[in-house]
């Protein structure tokens, strides 16, 4: 079971910040279960040298020459990765009276390893390592050969590495049941899911591997969730959820999901009322070279309060400002897009916000829906126009203030890859006891909560993180930041951690009794730890739930 390192809140080392000693807990990496990949020794393929008979036989030596069975060997071969680039490869050789063997593992990339075998019909299994500079998918093969009499025994499989890099996509609506787009034009029952197809859709690729998503629940008359998964049985059985909603709310978040084998994606209705499902689509990962992750710390590059990144004042009803965002902030001039959070603050009547490329005409999609008065955050992956700016309208009929903050970047510098869950993972819910040390009980008003999400390390192997955090049971209002931490674990352990200093970015914001979702898309701190911030002045519970991560290894 996975379980992040929780820290409970206990000795204020700063007046308002919680810090305590800490409760250890696994490495969130080692939960993703990764994939498998295997040829069993009956696939071994054994051509006769010149001692034995012409042709091939079996592993086992039941074709040709007596001879030729004494000299034979089989092959089994498993293969696995948890990684974004790398495989685990057991060659388990057993050999028939063989004098030696010569293995030649051949790793599909043009490189091989090599290792010889003693004579005395010895079986061997052993586990090597091979990093693939390129993504893709690659036919790994094993040969054992007899130099004796020239011998071949010879087993291989297929490997797609897990890690995928990312295609940024110009904003397009995959699904809309209130418009019979994507699926039947009806509501998603209650308890029920709807199947949406990406791979193969709208110019994403039959090979993609994973998407991001916006979607969207509206037309909503009674509280519920949305779970999306790569399969029906998963998002039907999920303990976990993306969207969270109350009646005549229209709320929508991020989703970073891996693609199902068959091309889909299924979005369940967890309420017991039906609703409409919306989704847009602005970008795909797929394991071949592309833009890898790069990650920032939470900068604010837009506050049209203050007059930061555009001219200050509310963005008009169906206004549209540009945002310059290649070569700021720490997104390098190359990079196709940029992870956001975007806010609205202060609208003046109900409407949404949508942010795409500079140089195209605004798509009928959008990132976030807001009503008056209202402040509310969503993430979105946005591409970047060709001069290196997005765009950002306000689709409402009134005047709002926008906040941008940037959280990442994909660029083709960066080697970066995206390693799904595949299955949502819950790391955190305050409400519960957790085996690994935390007591039941809500996140303190204007407190930091440190989480460990790697082993005790100094040298963090995950490059971001992909977390889905809620926040539930609200007191008051308030708003949740994610950042990087700047101590390692043995810190707190030792009671020497330095406070970190209080983010201005916000991830979500909620309102008194609100249950709100929202991604944070974060890098790790020097430890591989990072923080969540309660910056409301009340106590809220929190839950987070891991969706992937990036790794360049």
């Amino acid at each position: 079971m996975i379980s992040a390192a929780l820290v409970a809140a206990g000795v204020g080392l700063v007046p308002g910040i919680a810090q305590a000693a800490p409760v250890a807990g696994p490495d969130a990496t080692q939960g993703t279960g990764g994939t498998t990949y295997s040829s069993p020794a009956e696939r071994t393929v054994v051509t006769q040298g010149a001692q034995g008979a012409n042709g091939t036989q079996g592993a086992q030596g039941k074709q040709g020459t007596q001879g030729a069975q004494d000299s034979s060997a089989s092959i089994y071969l498993t293969a696995h990765t948890d990684g974004a680039r790398s495989i685990e490869l057991r060659s388990h050789v057993i050999d028939f009276g063989a004098p030696a063997l010569d293995v030649v593992v051949s790793w599909g990339d043009g490189t091989t390893d090599t290792y010889s075998l003693p004579a005395g019909g010895a079986s061997d299994a052993r586990d090597l390592k091979h990093r693939y500079t390129v993504l893709g998918t690659y036919d790994v093969k094993v040969t054992a050969k007899n130099a004796a009499d020239g011998t071949e025994a010879v087993n291989e499989l297929k490997f797609t590495t897990k890690g995928a890099e990312f295609t940024a996509h110009e904003p397009t609506r995959l699904l809309d049941t209130r418009a019979g787009v994507g699926a039947a034009k009806a509501k998603v029952g209650p308890r029920s899911s709807v199947a949406l197809k990406v791979a193969g859709a709208a110019k994403v690729p039959a090979g993609a591997t994973a998407v991001a998503l916006n979607v969207t629940v509206t037309n909503t008359t009674g509280a519920g969730h949305v779970s999306v998964q790569s399969t029906k049985d998963r998002a039907e059985g999920a303990e976990t959820s993306n969207v969270n909603f109350a009646a005549g709310q229209t709320v929508p978040n991020l989703v970073i999901e891996a693609i199902g084998e068959d091309g889909y994606v299924h979005l369940f209705n967890g309420g017991w009322e039906p609703v409409d499902l919306i989704a847009d689509v602005t970008g795909y990962f797929a394991p071949a070279h592309a833009n890898g992750w790069g990650a920032l710390n939470p900068t604010r590059v837009v506050d049209t309060r203050e007059g930061l990144g555009t001219a200050k004042g509310q963005v008009p009803g169906q206004g549209t400002f540009g945002v310059e965002i290649a070569g700021r902030a720490g997104v390098p001039k190359g990079a196709t897009a940029v992870a956001v959070n975007l806010t609205a603050t202060n609208p003046r009547s109900a409407g949404h916000l949508t942010a795409y490329p500079s140089g195209k005409a605004a798509p009928a999609t959008s990132n976030l829906n807001f009503t008056a008065g209202q402040t509310v955050a969503n993430s979105a992956v946005v591409p970047i126009g060709p001069d290196g700016k997005i765009n950002v309208r306000n689709g409402g009929w009134d005047p709002a203030d926008v906040v941008v903050d940037v959280v990442g970047h994909y660029s083709p510098e960066s080697r970066s890859a995206l390693v799904a869950h595949g299955i949502p993972y819950r790391l955190l819910d305050t409400r519960k006891d957790s085996w690994g040390g935390w007591k039941a009980g809500p996140l303190k008003a204007r407190t930091h909560f440190p989480m460990r999400l790697e082993g005790d390390t100094t040298t963090p192997d995950v490059d971001g993180w992909v977390l889905n955090t809620t926040v539930t049971d609200t007191r008051g209002n308030g708003f949740l930041s994610v950042t990087p931490d700047p101590n390692f674990w043995s810190d707190y352990v030792n009671g020497t951690a330095v406070t970190p200093q209080r983010p201005v970015s916000s991830v979500l914001n909620w309102t008194k009794g609100a249950t709100v979702a929202n991604v944070a898309q974060t890098p790790g701190g020097k430890g591989g730890m990072i923080d969540l911030w309660n910056q409301g002045w009340e106590d809220t519970h929190l839950l987070v739930d891991l969706l992937a991560y990036y790794k360049t290894d």
